[in-house]
């Protein structure tokens, strides 16, 4: 006698289990990494993205944008969405790498899936891999921050590196030094609110400039004097406020006013420590990490290591991507960037402007650590959670009262 399947949901409520959910994450996932993957590197395709409700249009190739402008029903697909947010959020760029590289990882995931490895043995082989890749990136690092004259030209390049594929590409040398200017005037502070931008209709990008003072953007008051000779003028850097410290989401309690003294200045040593190390772009970076998965999957006795070898050649995809959206044949490039690299040259990468294999470090095309990091960790994490994943369930609408 078989008993009929008990209905536990509410009305509309919906519930997808085991391959269908696992799928249903893959797809969605993989989709979005499509979406974005055109705009990555100095030769990435803009998007317009046209609002529903003003018709206002937008055009961007920035990731961060894009992912948080479109409505998505897919789970799988805003937890990417999410993790682009918090790369903007913690870094300010590498926000459609993150994107692209947690795809590329679920893209490979799903092929072992349908060879029958579990997600439990894809998800150990990742994190051995994740975990060779950062090794190798951190030790790949170079600090410049005891050298002044260095340490900016590193800024520098960092800046170029960004605004490469940016609007601001074909000013990138006036804007990069504008920028690390402003940054250096910080003193080590990492609060942009002091940096004041000031936006005037008008003109063209090449009028910005830094000011060597402080502009206050007013005009004189009505029935105000336009002149006054012999003014006293406060200047104080610091707020009129009384001390307090401000957390959001977050309740904090004290028995004296000593220990919030030491909470305010553990929050400004926080900030201080503005991550001084850089690595290398054009896919050196990438293909370096992929490189050392490599080696370390032949190590690995078991189904990992056809996980691990999956982690790498996902790895390989950022460079052939970024081939691809120059015009350029990435599977050459790429098969010559690797060769290069397994000869031991931990300094080629993609020349962009030129279509090769370069010294990406003579070139000048560097990128900060923190970046590089934060998008090995967070697409690696985003990938296994939705690996983890097998059952959805959708909540009934709530009813409209009335």
């Amino acid at each position: 006698m078989s008993l009929a399947p008990v209905q536990i949901f509410q009305d509309q409520a919906t519930e997808e289990r085991a391959e269908n959910a696992r799928l249903s994450s893959f797809i969605g996932a993989i989709a979005v990494g499509d979406l974005v993957k055109s705009t990555l590197g100095p030769k990435g395709m803009d998007k317009i993205l046209q609002s529903a409700t003003t018709g206002e249009i937008l055009v961007t190739n920035d990731g961060a944008t894009i992912l948080k402008s479109i409505a998505l029903d897919n789970a799988a697909a805003k937890v990417l969405v999410n993790i682009s947010k918090v790369q903007d959020d913690e870094v300010g760029d590498g926000t459609t790498s993150v994107c692209v590289l947690a795809a590329e990882l679920l893209r490979e995931a799903e092929r072992l899936v349908n060879q029958r490895i579990h997600p439990q043995t894809i998800i150990e082989g990742y994190r051995i891999a994740s975990q060779a890749a950062y090794d190798t990136l951190e030790a790949s690092a170079i600090d410049h921050s005891l050298d002044k004259a260095l340490f900016r030209q590193d800024l520098i390049n960092i800046a170029k590196t960004t605004l490469s594929s940016k609007v601001l590409s074909q000013d990138k040398e006036y804007f990069s030094e504008l920028a690390v200017d402003a940054v250096l005037r910080l003193k080590g502070s990492t609060n942009l609110e002091n940096i004041q931008i000031i936006k005037k209709p008008g003109g063209k990008l090449m009028d910005s400039y830094l000011d060597e003072g402080f502009i206050l953007d007013k005009k004189i008051g009505v029935n105000c004097p336009k002149r006054i000779e012999n003014a006293k003028i406060l200047i104080a850097n610091t707020p009129m406020d009384t001390d307090k410290i401000k957390i959001f989401g977050a309740r904090v309690r004290v028995d004296s006013t000593g220990k919030l003294a030491d909470l305010e200045r553990a929050e400004r040593d926080k900030m201080k420590a503005k991550e001084p190390r850089t690595v290398l772009g054009g896919g050196c970076s990438e293909m370096l990490m992929s490189k050392a998965v490599d080696e370390i999957a032949t190590k690995i006795a078991g189904k990992q290591a056809i996980a691990a070898e999956s982690f790498a050649k996902a790895l390989r995809q950022m460079p052939t991507i970024l081939a691809d959206n120059a015009g350029f044949d990435s599977s050459e490039l790429v098969a010559q960037l690797r060769a290069a690299q397994y000869k031991g040259d931990a300094t080629a990468g993609l020349d962009m402007v030129n279509g090769e294999v370069a010294n990406v470090r003579e070139l000048g095309i560097t990128e900060s650590f923190k970046l590089k990091k934060q998008v090995l960790l967070s697409a690696s994490e985003a990938a296994e959670m939705i690996l983890r994943v097998d059952d959805i369930i959708r909540c009934a609408p709530r009813q409209r009262q009335g």
